[in-house]
C-alpha cells in the first residue's frame, strides 16, 4: 500500500471519499460469516462513488479488517443504484508531480488486487453503475453478480483519452477473451462510449449470475454460500492465447488506427497491454499499466481529456448566460412548421421527452400524412424494441397529429419551423403563425446559418423569437445551439432553455452570428481543404491532411454526410456576411448542379478512389500543397475564426466553443474540442499571439 492517511489526505485534499465499511453477516448454510463491504460517500446516487487517495485507504482499511476476521468469504458492494464509477477525475486534474501520479497508479493495484490474490473466495455484488476503476475492483474479485437494474456497464477510459490502469486489460481478456475485450475497452469506448447492458454483460460473462433488483442482496448472499460450499462452480471459458488473440489485437490496432489516427495515446497504449495480457502475468501487467498510467496522468492530452469531460458534465448542465429558469413558462402543446424528415425528428423527440399534444403542418395533406406516419412507425419501433409498453406508444401516438392549417397552433405554446432555409420563408413562415398564435406563444427556428434577428424583423412580437438549432440526426447529437436575437426577452430565452433540458439536450447559448458555432467553424476548415484542392492538391492529399487531429471523419467524408448542396448554401450564408475569411467554391457549384453527393467511390475491398465524374468536372490549378501545409492551413484558420468568435461575443468563452464541438460535431474528447489543441501544437501563439486557455487548463498545472 503506498499512501498513508496522511498523505492520501494531503494528494485530495478536496476528494469526496467513499467510504468503505465492513460488516459481518450470517448467510445460511455457512458455519463462518460472510464479511461485506459497502463502498458509500455519503451523497445520493447523482454523486456516485469513485476512488481517490483516501478512498482507497478506507477500502485498504476495510479489506484489514474483513480478512482478520478470517470469514467464510469476502464480497464488496456499493450504496443504492452505484456500485462505483471509478477513478475520482476531479483531483487528477491538479496533479502537477510525477511522483504523485505514479503513486496514485501504484494504489489502486496494490489495493485491488488483495482480492484476487486472497485465499478467502471474494466476491463482487455489483448492486449498480459500474465504470471504470470500479469495474476493475469487480474484475479483481473471484466471481460477481449483478443487479438487473444496473444503467451504466462500462470501460470509458479510451474515450476519455486514458485507458483502464488498475487492472482491466489484464483481467478482462483473461476473463471473457481478448476479442470481447477489444469490444469493451476499445470499440465501445470510441463509439461514444457506449454502454453494455446487464444482459450483454452476462453474455459476455464479464459477471457470473444476474439478480432482481428488489432482494439482490439476499439472492447474491445465498448464491455466494453455494458457490463456497461447491454447489455452484461458475464457469470460465477457455482463453485462446494463439489465432484468436492474434485476431483481436489486430483488429484493435484497426479500430484505433481508423478512429484516432494515432492522436490518443490512450487508445494505443490500451492495445499494447491488451497483447501483454496474452502472458496473464499479473506482475508484469501491471507493472506496465502502472508505468503507463504515471506517464499519461503527466500529459497534456489527458488533461484535455478531463477538461472535455468537466465541460460535458458540468459546463453543459449550467449553461453560460442563461436567464433565470423561473422565468421559463410552461409548455403544454408544441406546433411544428414542416412535416419532411427533420421536422419529423423533432416531432418524436418533442412527443417523446415532453409527452404533451404535437402537431405538424404543411403545403399539402400527403406531407402532413407522410409526417405523422414517420413518428408513428418509430414509435413502433420502440415498442418491438420494449423501449416503450404498448400503452405507453398508444399514448404517444395518440399526442401527434397534423393539420394544414396553421390554426391549430392557437393554443401551442412553442412553435419550431423547419423549413427551406431562406430567409424570406421563414420570415413568411413567422408572419402567418402570428395571426393565429397568442403573442407569448414562443417562435423558434431551426435554422442553421440564418440571422434570427432579421427572421424576427417584421413581427409584432420580436421579442418571443429564438434560435433552436438541432444537430442530425436529431436523437444522437446532444448538442443544441440556442441563438438570442438582438430583441428576444429573457422569458423566450428562459423557456427555450427549459425544453431544451426536458428534451435531455445540452443547451449552449449562442449569439445572433451568421452560422453560430459549429457550422460556422466546420465551414471555415472544410472551406480552406476546398481551395486546396481547388488550387491543385490531390483530393487524397487535402482530405487527410487533419488526420492528425483524430477527427471522427475526413473533410470531404463530412461534406458528404452534412449533404453538398448545404455546405454550398452555408457557405453562401457566411461569404455573405464574411468575404474576406469564407470562399464560395465554383467548383463545389458545379458539384451540387451535377447531383453529385460525395467525392469517392469504393471498390469491393472498400478502398475509395476519386469519382471519375467528380474529377472531369472539378477544374483543378497546377499550385498543388502537401498535407502539412493544408493542415497548417486549416488550423490557422480555425484559431483566427475562434479568435474572432470570442472577440465578437458569439460564447462566453473559449470552452462553449470546445463544448459546442464536441456534443454537436463529434470531436473527440482527447482533442478537448479544439482550443487545447491549438494551444498545444503552439497554433494559437503563431496566429494570435497568445494561448486561448491559461496554463493548468486542460493541461498540466505549472
Amino acid at each position: 500500500m503506498t499512501f498513508t492517511a496522511e498523505e492520501a489526505k494531503a494528494a485530495f485534499p478536496d476528494e469526496v471519499v467513499t467510504n468503505a465499511v465492513t460488516n459481518l453477516v450470517k448467510v445460511p448454510g455457512l458455519d463462518k460469516p460472510v464479511a461485506l463491504i459497502t463502498l458509500d460517500n455519503g451523497h445520493d446516487h447523482t454523486r456516485p462513488n469513485t476512488f481517490g487517495p483516501q478512498g482507497l485507504v478506507a477500502l485498504n482499511a476495510a479489506l484489514d479488517k474483513a480478512f482478520a476476521a478470517e470469514p467464510a468469504a469476502i464480497a464488496v458492494t456499493g450504496k443504492p443504484f452505484i456500485f462505483a464509477v471509478g477513478a475520482d477525475l476531479s483531483g487528477v486534474e491538479a496533479v502537477s508531480d510525477p511522483k504523485l501520479a505514479r503513486e496514485i497508479a501504484q494504489t489502486g493495484h496494490d489495493v485491488f488486487r488483495r482480492l484476487t490474490e486472497s485465499k478467502i473466495p471474494t466476491f463482487g455484488f455489483v448492486n449498480g453503475a459500474v465504470m471504470g476503476g470500479g469495474l476493475e475492483l469487480a474484475l479483481s474479485c473471484h466471481y460477481r453478480t449483478l443487479s438487473e437494474n444496473t444503467a451504466a456497464i462500462a470501460f470509458p477510459e479510451v474515450f476519455l483519452g486514458l485507458f483502464p490502469g488498475w487492472g482491466g486489460t489484464q483481467l478482462l481478456p483473461n476473463l471473457i477473451g481478448p476479442d470481447a475485450a477489444v469490444t469493451v475497452i476499445i470499440e465501445n469506448a470510441l463509439a461514444q462510449n457506449k454502454m453494455l447492458n446487464v444482459r450483454k454483460a452476462a453474455e459476455l460473462g464479464i459477471v457470473d449470475e444476474v439478480f432482481g433488483s428488489a432482494d439482490y442482496l439476499e439472492q447474491s448472499l445465498l448464491w455466494l454460500a453455494k458457490v463456497v460450499n461447491g454447489e455452484i462452480t461458475p464457469a470460465r471459458r477457455e482463453i485462446d492465447r494463439s489465432a484468436e488473440w492474434d485476431a483481436a489485437i489486430a483488429r484493435a490496432k484497426s479500430i484505433v488506427d481508423g478512429r484516432t489516427h494515432g492522436a490518443s495515446p490512450g487508445a494505443t497504449k490500451a492495445v499494447e497491454l491488451l497483447e501483454l495480457a496474452r502472458e496473464n502475468d499479473l506482475d508484469r501487467g501491471y507493472a506496465a499499466e502502472t508505468d503507463g498510467l504515471a506517464e499519461l496522468l503527466m500529459s497534456d492530452v489527458l488533461r484535455a481529456g478531463l477538461y472535455s469531460f468537466n465541460l460535458v458534465n458540468k459546463r453543459a448542465k449550467r449553461p453560460a448566460g442563461a436567464p433565470d429558469k423561473s422565468l421559463a413558462r410552461k409548455v403544454n402543446k408544441v406546433g411544428i412548421v414542416g412535416a419532411g424528415l427533420m421536422a419529423s425528428q423533432l416531432a418524436l423527440l418533442f412527443v417523446r421527452r415532453l409527452k404533451v399534444p404535437v402537431v405538424l403542418t404543411d403545403v399539402d395533406q400527403a406531407r402532413v400524412d407522410k409526417g405523422v406516419g414517420y413518428v408513428h412507425e418509430e414509435i413502433d419501433k420502440l415498442l418491438a424494441k420494449k423501449r416503450v409498453s404498448p400503452d405507453g406508444a398508444n399514448r404517444l401516438k395518440a399526442l401527434v397529429t397534423g393539420s394544414l392549417d396553421k390554426a391549430a397552433f392557437s393554443d401551442a405554446d412553442f412553435v419550431i419551423e423547419a423549413v427551406f432555409e431562406e430567409l424570406g420563408v421563414k420570415q413568411q413562415v413567422f408572419a402567418e403563425l402570428e395571426q393565429h398564435v397568442s403573442p407569448e406563444t414562443i417562435l423558434a427556428t431551426n435554422t442553421s446559418s440564418l440571422s434570427i434577428t432579421a427572421m424576427a424583423s417584421k413581427l409584432q412580437h420580436p421579442e418571443r423569437v429564438v434560435g433552436f438549432h438541432f444537430f442530425n440526426p436529431v436523437a444522437v447529437l446532444p448538442l443544441l445551439e440556442i441563438v438570442r436575437g438582438e430583441k428576444t426577452d429573457d422569458a423566450t430565452l428562459a423557456t427555450a432553455f427549459s425544453v431544451g433540458k426536458q428534451l435531455k439536450k445540452s443547451s449552449v447559448l449562442v449569439k445572433d452570428a451568421t452560422a453560430f458555432v459549429v457550422n460556422r467553424l466546420l465551414l471555415r476548415f472544410l472551406g480552406e481543404v476546398l481551395v486546396a484542392v481547388d488550387e491543385g492538391t490531390p483530393f487524397d492529399v487535402a482530405d487527410s491532411a487533419l488526420e492528425p487531429l483524430g477527427l471522427p471523419m475526413s473533410p470531404l467524408n463530412l461534406m458528404q454526410l452534412v449533404g453538398p448542396a448545404i455546405a454550398l448554401h452555408v457557405g453562401e450564408t457566411l461569404h455573405g456576411s464574411f468575404p474576406d475569411r469564407f470562399t464560395v467554391s465554383e467548383n463545389l457549384a458545379k458539384f451540387v448542379k451535377a447531383g453529385k453527393k460525395g467525392v469517392w467511390t469504393w471498390d469491393a475491398t472498400g478502398t475509395p478512389s476519386v469519382d471519375p465524374e467528380v474529377a472531369e468536372l472539378w477544374t483543378q490549378g497546377d499550385q498543388p500543397s502537401t498535407a502539412e501545409q493544408v493542415r497548417d492551413r486549416a488550423l490557422n484558420a480555425i484559431a483566427e475564426e475562434v479568435r474572432i468568435m470570442l472577440d465578437e461575443g458569439v460564447v462566453a468563452e473559449a470552452q462553449d466553443i470546445d463544448l459546442c464541438l464536441i456534443l454537436g460535431a463529434g470531436w473527440p474528447f482527447w482533442l478537448g474540442g479544439i482550443t487545447p489543441y491549438l494551444d498545444r501544437a503552439g497554433v494559437s501563439e503563431r496566429v494570435n499571439g497568445k494561448p486561448f486557455l491559461s496554463q493548468g487548463v486542460a493541461s498540466v498545472p505549472a
